[in-house]
Parts: C-alpha cells; sequence; structure tokens
C-alpha cells in the first residue's frame, strides 16, 4: 500500500507542476548581454547588436480613448458594461469589429460606434 501511495504522489505531483508549464503560452523577451535571447535563437536576429538584444514581443491588443468632457458617462463594449470614460482613460480591447457605445446617467444611449480594433494602435473616438 505504501508503494502505491508513493506512486500517486510522484504523479500528483507532476501534474501540479509539469502540466502548467506545458500548457503555458510562449513569451518572446528583450534580453541583455547575457541575458534570455543570447545563446537562443534570438541572438542572430534583428537588434542583436543594439539595446534589448534580441526580439521585440508582439503586442496582443489595440487601444481605445474618449476624446470628451462628459467623464461620467457609462461605456458599453460588444453590449457589456465596461466602466466610466473617466476609469476607463485609455482602455485595451482585442484586435477585431466592436461595438462601442456611450450612455449618460439615465441610462440614454448618446453616442454609438462600430469600431475595428488594430493590434499596438490607440483609436481615438470623439463623440
Amino acid at each position: 500500500m505504501p508503494r502505491y501511495l508513493k506512486l500517486s504522489l510522484i504523479a500528483l505531483l507532476a501534474l501540479v507542476f509539469i502540466v502548467p508549464v506545458a500548457s503555458a503560452r510562449p513569451v518572446i523577451v528583450r534580453g541583455g548581454f547575457y541575458g534570455p535571447g543570447w545563446y537562443g535563437p534570438g541572438w542572430y536576429g534583428p537588434g542583436w547588436y543594439g539595446p534589448g538584444w534580441g526580439y521585440d514581443s508582439v503586442p496582443l491588443t489595440g487601444g481605445v480613448k474618449f476624446d470628451t468632457k462628459m467623464k461620467d458617462a457609462f461605456v458599453y463594449v460588444d453590449g457589456g458594461y465596461a466602466g466610466t470614460v473617466g476609469q476607463l482613460k485609455t482602455f485595451q480591447l482585442k484586435p477585431g469589429s466592436h461595438d462601442v457605445e456611450l450612455r449618460d446617467h439615465n441610462g440614454h444611449s448618446f453616442y454609438q460606434e462600430h469600431i475595428e480594433v488594430v493590434a499596438g494602435k490607440t483609436l481615438k473616438l470623439v463623440p
């Protein structure tokens, strides 16, 4: 019985420590002189001789910013409440099509826009 208990414990520990690592998304980092990217595939890539050696990470979201004085207006993105203009300031969204709506404190919609978000870019909206 103790041998099965030991094997079960080893299997459980393997699942706890190996599965999260195996399912993790690879991250591309910028390295220093002897940091990540020096001996790996990034050492010969663009910028290997300049600051931040190796490859830069790719942005996965795009920014949206409202240019309005109504900071208490409610922001709805794709039908869901996101916050107020004052709270969000510049907020990030996944690239693609989105429906953005601003509502006053009574819930009346005063601005609606169908936008295209581009990764790494900030879209400025003027209601």
